[in-house]
């Protein structure tokens, strides 16, 4: 597979001619930091000359993303390489402790993000960029594309005191930045920003799709398989907040949702009817074999991405809400708060309360898109500073 792009990656060997010698590197990855040789960002770490590998960070999903959802583990050693994996999802904390630090003069942060604020990965790149800046250790990121493509930020903006893993900071739902352009934009909001370098990319503009780079997808968690996956996850995310099934437990977790009670075929004909661009929803029953209704026959919606330069994933996912919980008033719910005193989850996962208060209320759905849509004209000035590409 021939890429047309150079990732952050690819440019290791150049760019360690940078950093003074003998500097001990700690790396935050997993499986999904492949460059466009197939290669993994530990192998070319491990072929520095002027830097050496010393320790390794693992987010959410383990080093390999070999572990579901919510699953702790504690830190361990590489059978391979012989260094320590810390642990940033462990029982007891999320955040790098000065320990973790002191083991390492700098991190390097490579992991593929899908452009959408809920996706932990981003909260764990905020934490590194706090902690480092705490510590006095640089962090320099090597940027990947945004599987999402164009660069239009899509939700609301994360309210104050809605702040949680799936929300580290005021960006809307999508982004529409790389993971590099991310790291600029949280390290300008830190009272005493860390020393960052991001590794720009080259031959990348907004307009490419991810098939367009020739890079291949790796899966960086166990529920984004595909790139059809990561097109609709955005919206259909929105429906962990709620009692239907999100088709976790089934091959195309985030392009269906139901339950038991779902009248599917009614569902999809009045989302259809609505004339979203860029997109399709048809009846798709199926049986998740883990998470929500596990073991249930559901009637479902599958969402069909038609033509992804139009598709407003967020928007969508909003759409099937309206419609799913005004053909089933009785039926649909939001989910409790997962602690006693804590906020609803949908409200973690919007940013605020306004979904939840707002959707069932005549021209509720209205009401929220004119807020987003004035917080998204905030957000293309906020990031602004921040865009690397064009």
């Amino acid at each position: 597979m021939g890429s047309s792009v150079r990732i952050g990656a690819d440019r290791l060997v150049e760019v360690q001619q940078q950093w003074p010698e003998g500097w001990r590197l700690g790396l935050l990855t997993n499986a999904s930091s492949l460059n466009g040789a197939f290669e993994s960002t530990i192998e070319l770490c491990t072929r520095l000359t002027r830097v050496r590998l010393s320790a390794l960070f693992a987010c959410e999903h383990g080093l390999r993303g070999e572990r579901q959802a919510g699953v702790l583990f504690e830190d361990e050693i590489d059978e391979r390489l012989g260094i320590p994996v810390f642990s940033l999802y462990s029982p007891s904390g999320k955040k790098p402790q000065p320990h973790m630090l002191e083991a390492v003069d700098a991190v390097l942060f490579d992991i593929q993000d899908v452009g959408v604020r809920f996706y932990t990965y981003l909260s764990t790149l905020k934490m590194i960029l706090e902690s480092c800046a705490e510590a006095g250790k640089p962090v320099i990121v090597l940027d990947r594309p945004n599987p999402l493509g164009k660069g239009d930020g899509e939700g609301g903006l994360l309210e104050s005191g809605f702040e949680s893993f799936v929300g580290a900071a005021r960006i809307p739902i999508r982004t529409g930045l790389t993971i590099g352009e991310t790291a600029r934009y949280f390290n300008s909001l830190l009272a005493e920003p860390c020393e960052l370098q991001v590794v720009p990319m080259e031959g990348w503009s907004r307009s490419m799709s991810y098939a367009d780079t020739g890079l291949p997808w790796t899966m960086p968690s166990p529920n984004m398989p595909t790139l059809d996956t990561v097109l609709t996850y955005a919206g259909v995310c929105l429906f962990e907040g709620t009692n239907l099934s999100e088709g976790r437990g089934t091959t195309r977790p985030f392009e269906i949702v139901g339950a038991p009670w779902l009248d599917g075929e009614r569902a999809a004909q009045e989302f259809n009817r609505r004339g979203l661009p860029g997109v399709h929803a048809h009846l798709h029953s199926f049986t998740p074999s883990f998470s929500k209704h596990q073991g249930e026959l559901c009637g479902g919606v599958r969402v069909f991405v038609t033509d992804a330069s139009v598709f407003r994933p967020v928007r969508a996912g909003l759409h099937l809400l309206d419609v799913i919980q005004r053909q089933h008033p009785d039926r649909f719910e939001w989910l409790p708060p997962y602690r006693e005193g804590g906020r609803p989850f949908i409200d973690l996962l919007t940013g605020s309360d306004l979904l939840r208060t707002t959707l069932a209320k005549e021209e509720g759905l209205e009401r929220i898109l004119d807020v987003w849509e004035e917080q998204e004209a905030l957000w293309r000035e906020l990031r602004a500073p921040h865009e690397l590409y064009t």
